[in-house]
């Protein structure tokens, strides 16, 4: 059997999806409140474990297991196309897998913990007869913790070398939350595609309305919390930035709830992107404040 070009591969683990973990991980190592500076190499590893190990191992085992229904809808794909022949695109699922969990044991136990929780949720997430992705409920709270929550803990965890302060895991965890709304916009792009295929995102089982609606309560809600806390931890200038970032949102909302099918790619652009800055500021908040235990 021949084996595939390096570039096939690359377009297989996807780097551009690698930006949200590699940017969550990095609020975790901000949010640690320990100086990077004589830990370069340890945060140099950490990023290429969120990025180009785990967060690239789900991308081949999503294509893997999608490989028939690309076929029909994206046959230019590494795998359909037959640019990754044979079951090449499985040896590299599995090949990843061990080497992001070789890589991450040698950062650390919390670390080593984050990792095989996050690959379990990426194989979870597309391989029967689990197929979490079947259902957008579980599908999206898998990517949600995967992209957002566990970067970031890894990120905090790998600067204290330690189970890291609990306000990191509850800012951690606040914006895990709110990007299961995010995942809910990005299912938007697909909906008569779910639907034929029998995928139950929740556009297709709400219906763009009621869908668009709740991407919004569950984005916002946990940043109403963050900016409470943030005030409750004496950073007021930190949590009405926040505040400031999150009124942003709610300005582009009514524009996606009006047109959800047409603006939901818009608003993954604009609003999330004020979501994510939200999340920075969060973490150099906690900076600010000293989470180092």
């Amino acid at each position: 059997m021949r084996s595939p070009q390096p570039r096939a591969v690359l377009e297989l683990l996807k780097p551009i999806t690698w930006f949200a973990p590699m940017w969550a991980f990095a609020c975790g190592v901000i949010s640690s409140g320990l100086p990077t500076s004589a830990r370069w190499a340890i945060v140099l590893a950490g990023v290429a474990l969120a990025g180009p190990l785990i967060c690239a191992t789900s991308q081949a085992v999503n294509d893997w297991y999608d490989r028939d229904v690309d076929a029909v809808n994206e046959p230019g794909r590494p795998i359909p196309s037959g640019r990754i022949p044979g079951r090449w695109g499985l040896y590299i699922a599995c090949v990843w897998t061990v080497f992001s969990l070789a890589w991450a044991w040698s950062l650390g136990p919390w670390v080593f913990a984050a990792a095989v929780v996050g690959l379990v949720l990426a194989w979870a997430y597309s391989m029967p007869p689990v197929r979490l992705k079947q259902n957008g409920w579980w599908g999206n709270s898998a990517v949600a913790v995967a992209y957002e929550g566990l970067p970031w803990f890894t990120g905090a965890a790998i600067m204290a070398a330690s189970l890291p302060d609990p306000r990191v895991i509850l800012l951690a965890a606040l914006y895990s939350f709110g990007a299961h709304g995010i995942m809910t916009l990005n299912d938007f792009k697909s909906i008569e595609g779910d639907r034929r295929l029998g995928v139950r995102s929740l556009p297709v089982q709400l219906g763009a309305e009621r869908a668009a609606r709740l991407a919004c309560v569950v984005m916002a809600a946990p940043q109403v919390v963050v900016v409470g806390l943030l005030v409750a931890w004496n950073r007021p200038l930190y949590g009405a930035t926040v505040a400031a970032l999150l009124l942003g949102q709610l300005a582009l909302m009514p524009r996606l709830l009006k047109d959800p099918r047409g603006q939901a790619a818009v608003y993954n652009a604009t609003g999330t992107t004020l979501y994510v800055l939200g999340m920075l500021t969060s973490a150099f908040a906690l900076r600010a404040a000293g989470a180092a235990p």
